[in-house]
């Protein structure tokens, strides 16, 4: 009896998985674009500084900019920029 009501939780869980998968992959590959796109927003607005545009929160960003400079490469290119914007920071 116990692996009857096991293998039908088994069932369940599959199947739900499948429903989940089946409703959320159209919107998937949106929802990544939208959030790169933020991502995007946030970088431009942190790095704006260093590419010369005023920042009114320019000190709090500065405290950012260490962990956003992994992803700055990956960052300018996508963003049209063949070399990197920054004259002290040269990734290319």
């Amino acid at each position: 009896m116990e692996r009857t009501a096991d293998r039908a939780r088994e069932i369940w869980e599959q199947f739900k998985h499948f429903y989940e998968e089946m409703y959320f992959a159209p919107y998937r590959r949106t929802m990544l674009k939208e959030i790169q796109n933020e991502e995007d927003v946030f970088k431009l607005l942190a790095f704006s500084e260093m590419l010369g545009l005023p920042n009114p929160v320019s000190y709090y960003t500065m405290e950012l900019t260490p962990f956003m400079l992994e992803e700055f490469h990956e960052w300018h290119q996508r963003m049209g920029m063949e070399k990197s914007p920054l004259d002290g920071f040269k990734c290319c």
